[in-house]
């Protein structure tokens, strides 16, 4: 039979991570022993001496799971209990820690390590490319097959919540059948509002006035807001500049070293020949103009929005006029 071990230590950021991992191993220490019994240590409401009362032998016997949560934000007398725990013997104890980030904690972060603990770490998902592979990630968990366009659709349409990407692929997974692909992504998710401000930049930067103009007033019609359309206008100019910076290179490697998803440096590459550094210049300035204005400088946004657009198109023409 195979033991679990008496250290834990997720350690980590991301919330939604770092709970999964807390539901895997408090399932595997049950899965070991049904009876175990579990103690949440609060470091809010922490009193001295309660984690020695919390690890101390019952009357009746039987495995303990001491769960301490947000080491980084406990008090000082919860790091003393727990250096004293961990210089001594573990007998019936399984003690899982959890700890976001900085520098608080160190010295039970270190012993818990010495000490052999198994360490999860749970790292920040905040780059287009982290998203793209923890969307990946999901479907493969969930026992789907998802495209890699369907992915990309997945992140420009919610991009900014990894707790709504990951329930919105147990969605698609609840609701379909067969391979999950950009069209079903599409019927799920297409009116959202980074989605609509995605397609209305792609146009726009691909050269494709009208169709910006367009999909513009279409979104304006369906109540978006300007505010995320142009902060999506500004991220596209912004990926043209960075990957157009990074020289040659595979799409991998490039993704890596500039933050992004490797589709998201192959759809650059598609455009960037068509603009130079003068021309992103001024169509970074012209959208960082539209930016203040409809976030109350200007007295219409939405027509801040379409100058915006219009002066992107310039900028771009301005490369094959000379």
């Amino acid at each position: 039979m195979s033991t679990m071990p008496p250290l834990v230590l997720i350690s980590g950021p991301e919330a939604i991570l770092a709970e999964r991992a807390l539901s895997s191993v408090i399932a595997e220490v049950k899965h070991l022993d049904p009876d175990v019994e579990r103690i949440n240590v609060v470091p809010a409401t922490y009193q001295p001496g309660e984690l020695v009362v919390h690890a101390s032998p019952s009357l009746f016997g039987g495995r303990k799971l001491i769960v301490c949560e947000s080491l980084d934000e406990a008090p000082e007398d919860l790091y003393v209990d727990l250096l004293a725990l961990l210089a001594g013997p573990l007998d019936d104890i399984s003690l899982v820690v959890l700890h976001r980030s900085g520098p608080r904690g160190k010295k039970v972060l270190d012993a818990m390590k010495a000490a052999k603990a198994r360490v999860i770490d749970c790292p920040a998902i905040k780059s287009d490319r982290d998203k793209d592979d923890f969307v990946a990630a999901e479907f493969r968990r969930l026992g789907r097959r998802a495209t890699p366009e369907a992915v990309r659709a997945l992140v420009e349409a919610l991009g900014k919540d990894v707790r709504e990407l990951a329930s919105a692929c147990n969605q698609l997974v609840a609701d379909t059948e067969g391979t999950i692909d950009d069209r079903v992504v599409e019927i799920y998710h297409g009116g959202k509002i980074e989605a609509t401000g995605f397609r209305v930049a792609d146009a726009a930067v691909a050269g494709q006035t009208g169709e910006a103009l367009r999909l513009l007033r279409h979104a304006i019609a369906t109540g978006v807001d300007p505010v995320p359309i142009v902060a999506v206008l500004a991220s596209s100019l912004r990926t043209l500049v960075k990957v157009g910076s990074a020289g040659r290179g595979s799409s991998a490697a490039v993704a890596k070293h500039v933050g992004l998803a490797p589709w998201q440096v192959d759809k650059a590459r598609r455009t960037i020949n068509a603009w130079d550094g003068p021309s992103l210049g001024r169509a970074i300035q012209a959208v960082a103009a539209a930016d203040v204005e409809v976030k109350g400088g200007g007295r219409d946004p939405v027509y801040a929005v379409e100058r915006a657009i219009l002066a992107i198109s310039d900028a771009r023409a301005s490369v094959r006029r000379g």
